[in-house]
């Protein structure tokens, strides 16, 4: 049985060696559920040989997960303010290691497109678990900020670990030893979890909006699946209209939330000061690193011709200064610096990586991997300081609902970031790409490159050719992060975090 507690008793009491603790096993559900976006990377190949997938079933065990983990992730969000956060998470790792078993020992694609679709939904509800736990773990401003450059830490770094981690397992075991590794990291959640972790909900929620969960489902899955197409096919009528009709249901969705007895979305949320800028700039953030993974992946493999595992082990470089980035940032506004022009400075330094990635030719090995870096830590800077900004001026009781929106918005802002900048890079590699060549080669460089070897001098072009459409849509990149720069200046300079009041905090149950 449990028994309401306080988590803290004044105003100025600080997190100890439990809350430290259990932020190390908040970080395990967080690193895994980041790690699964990538985790198929080197995997794909494998599991077509052996489960011989369509075309059709192939994207969707890649994209299915991502896809649901993206639809899901406001429901959870509210759901977990109502029936309690840390119940939440431990029966999302639940589904989740179920989930990850099932996946390793599918006899059929249509068995691990399901397993993957369930470890999405297990996604969806670890994510603004962790970090809505935070905010209530974590009162003290300071150490909040710590935990929140932690998180933000580990969920970069989680991506480019898996498509690693992807590799060396593929290489030495079987291709299901990628959701194994699942397993361990779930089962000491689920024993140190109610241990660790204090319970935490809303006092007074009100009903949960049935309503709202297919709307935001049908908000959002056409714009990220739209947008997505755009990049990897280029602008036609379908791929518009799809986002059209994903942006006529968000009309929808946020009329029910204005009208509703008890939204899903409390719109009071954006009445919390910064908290709509912050939900804006996280999104231009998340925009610019997955724009920049678009081209610096391919760049990696198809110029310079890396291995996919060599390309996964060198993208692994960038990701060091990531882990020094957030701390610095922390410190300085911790020192007097206004948060505002630390976050400005964070999307310069982001511009400074696209500009380096502006300047990078066909042959740039060390000049794409010193931008990639530069432009990550930016993005880290921006991203630990704005998530800690918008869960510091969301009310307590709604801090689920609170990460859920930031969360959506990175992933609406990745899906942008990559049809965008791609969009920009296609029309360049079109536009240098010689008149004289095949058709397949004028669409893609991953189609130049097939028939190559029949067309003598059309590698070399189509490369340079990306290389142009990469440098270009940097250059775009940095005029749209200098903006970002200004408007975070602007909108956050008269914005501080406060400690909650004492009087304001939840109740938990430990």
């Amino acid at each position: 049985m449990t028994n309401p507690t306080s988590t803290t008793a004044s105003p100025n009491s600080r997190a100890g060696r439990r809350e430290w603790t259990a932020l190390g096993v908040l970080m395990l559900p967080l690193l895994l559920v980041s790690m699964d976006v990538s985790v198929l990377y080197f995997a794909i190949p494998s599991i077509s040989a052996d489960l011989a997938p369509t075309s059709t079933q192939q994207l969707w065990i890649f994209d299915i997960y991502g896809f649901v983990l993206a639809g899901l992730l406001m429901t959870m969000g509210s759901l977990g303010d109502r029936i309690g956060r840390r119940r939440l998470l431990l029966a999302g790792a639940v589904a989740f290691g179920a989930a990850s078993l099932v996946a390793a020992y599918a006899d059929s694609a249509e068995t691990l497109i399901a397993a993957r679709a369930v470890l999405g939904i297990g996604g969806a509800t670890l994510m603004p678990s962790t970090m809505a736990l935070l905010r209530t773990m974590f009162t003290d401003p300071g150490q909040r900020a710590k935990a929140i450059g932690v998180w933000s830490g580990v969920m970069t770094g989680g991506v480019a670990l898996g498509s690693v981690m992807s590799g060396l397992l593929v290489q030495h075991f079987w291709w299901g030893s990628v959701f194994l590794v699942n397993l361990p990291a779930m089962a000491l959640l689920l024993v140190l979890g109610p241990v660790l972790l204090p319970e935490s909900r809303d006092p007074a929620p009100g009903r949960f909006d049935w309503l709202s969960v297919p709307l935001s489902m049908a908000a959002l899955l056409p714009v990220i699946y739209g947008l997505k197409e755009i990049a990897a096919e280029g602008w036609n009528l379908r791929h518009v209209m799809c986002v059209t009709v994903g942006l006529l249901f968000a009309a929808l969705f946020v009329q029910r939330q204005r009208t509703a007895a008890s939204p899903m979305i409390d719109p009071a949320l954006f009445r919390g000061r910064g908290f709509a800028p912050a939900v804006v700039l996280n999104l231009v953030a998340a925009l610019a690193i997955m724009g920049s993974a678009y081209f610096t992946t391919q760049y990696l493999q198809s110029v310079l011709g890396k291995s996919a595992l060599e390309a996964a082990l060198w993208g692994l470089l960038p990701s060091v200064p990531i882990g020094a980035a957030a701390p610095i940032a922390t410190q300085l506004v911790q020192k007097g610096v206004n948060r505002a022009y630390v976050v400005a400075a964070g999307f310069a330094i982001t511009a400074c990586g696209f500009a380096l990635l502006a300047l990078a030719g066909t042959d740039s090995l060390a000049l794409v991997l010193v931008a990639c870096a530069v432009l990550a830590a930016g993005c880290v800077v921006v991203m630990s300081l704005i998530t800690d900004l918008a869960l510091g001026a969301a009310p307590v009781e709604k801090a689920g609902s609170a990460s859920s929106l930031l969360e959506t918005g990175a992933e609406f802002g990745g899906a942008l970031g990559m049809a965008a900048l791609g969009s920009i890079g296609t029309a360049v590699y079109r536009h240098e790409i010689p008149a004289s060549a095949p058709d397949v080669a004028r669409e893609t460089l991953g189609g130049a490159l097939t028939i190559a070897d029949r067309v003598p001098g059309l590698a070399t072009a189509a490369r340079e050719a990306f290389t142009s459409g990469m440098n270009g849509a940097a250059l775009a990149a940095v005029v749209l992060l200098a903006g970002a720069a200004v408007l975070a200046a602007v909108t956050l300079r008269r914005v501080t975090v406060r400690e909650t009041p004492a009087e304001d905090r939840e109740p938990a149950t430990v």
